[in-house]
């Protein structure tokens, strides 16, 4: 018996107390005893049923480049791991230890978007509405287990080599939750799925998925840009480099590993997710960069370690280190001749139009 599934094995009791837990938390939902509320604006949640690693925020980002040009849009997450309680907006310095990694992450690359953080996320929309800008849309992160705000739209995101449905509810599994949240979803998302499905594997699996009618569900896989420096703009591609020193603080760095070593040699140097880089962690960075024999060589990161980097690229320490971060973008395919696309932005469009409407209505009365 492997060590995962005799770990899994003992914790199976606590599994029970909860699963138990969970199941009475959505019954006083679905009784009314727990209030939801739907928000006097357009939202979408982004969230998933495992715990961590199904790519939340590339898909964040994708729709914040869809939505941003057409509507006033924010972003509000909850700000995992930061230092500071309570609604706190981004002030131009995208600090992750006042945001959190991924808000960071984010307002640094769309410094004209609103992005903010709460804990309480009912408050946040508030917020963010009594704002001077109020947004027409706004962006909820992580939000499928936070059920006091009913998103208009609820995005659920699955792992392609590690779906839900072959998953068990925590700590037995991964879920944080029971499958059957899933009837809770618009819109399902298949994450980090091969560009090309044999129709036959997509159709088998969209049936394990056990999903009703009217939720759409698509496929989307990863696409790697070109390496960016920390603090600069111009893209390297990785063909011209021999050898990299790849250092990480995600949950699941193999993909990126992979990728990479498809170009050029790795020397994988990983760090806890959302690890908070220190001045000793940099001094061991540098040994290691040391250490690599490649003429062409660079030390290598995610975007998301980018932005915990970043906070002590003012460091002595930093002085002379040639660290890039790989940025990545989701690619969505069309799924039974409607793209992604077209099914966000008819929704959105409709809602917004309708917000307003409405809002007309109450004043001229």
């Amino acid at each position: 018996m492997s060590f995962r599934k005799t770990v899994s094995c003992i914790l199976f009791p606590l599994t029970m107390w909860y699963a138990v837990g969970v199941w009475f938390r959505n019954l006083m939902y679905a009784l009314g005893i727990k209030r939801q509320v739907a928000p006097p604006v357009t939202t979408i949640g982004v969230g998933n049923l495992c715990a961590g690693g199904a790519g939340k925020t590339p898909h964040v980002e994708y729709l914040l480049r869809l939505l941003s040009p057409q509507y006033e849009t924010a972003l509000l997450s909850r700000g995992y791991r930061r230092k500071t309680r309570g609604f706190v907006l981004d002030d131009g310095c995208h600090s992750p230890s006042r945001l959190g990694d991924e808000p960071a992450m984010i307002a640094y690359k769309y410094p004209k978007i609103t992005v903010a953080v709460c804990e309480k996320r009912v408050e946040g929309v508030r917020r963010l509405l009594e704002g001077e800008t109020p947004p027409q849309v706004i962006l909820l992160d992580d939000v499928f287990q936070h059920r006091a705000i009913k998103p208009t739209v609820n995005i659920l995101l699955t792992e392609y080599r590690k779906p839900y449905f072959s998953d068990h509810i925590m700590p037995y599994g991964d879920l944080r939750e029971f499958r059957s949240a899933c009837r809770r979803a618009s819109i399902v998302v298949v994450t980090k799925a091969p560009e090309e499905i044999n129709p036959i594997d997509r159709h088998n699996f969209i049936a394990n998925l056990k999903l009703r009618p009217h939720q759409k569900v698509f496929f989307s896989h990863i696409h790697y840009c070109h390496p960016l420096p920390l603090m600069g703009s111009n893209p390297l591609p990785l063909d011209t480099i021999d050898e990299v020193l790849l250092v990480t603080g995600i949950a699941h760095p193999e993909p990126l590993v992979q990728y990479v070593s498809s170009h050029c040699k790795v020397t994988p140097l990983r760090f806890g997710d959302h690890h908070r880089f220190s001045v000793s962690d940099i001094k061991r960075i540098r040994k290691a960069y040391e250490q690599l024999k490649g003429e062409r060589k660079l030390i290598l990161t995610t975007e998301k370690d980018a932005a915990r980097l970043r906070e002590l690229s003012s460091s002595e320490v930093m002085v002379g280190l040639p660290i890039y971060y790989l940025p990545i973008e989701m690619r969505i395919s069309p799924s039974s001749g409607q793209t992604f696309d077209h099914t966000i932005e008819s929704i959105v469009h409709e809602n917004v139009s309708f917000l307003e409407r409405m809002k007309k209505t109450k004043f001229n009365l």
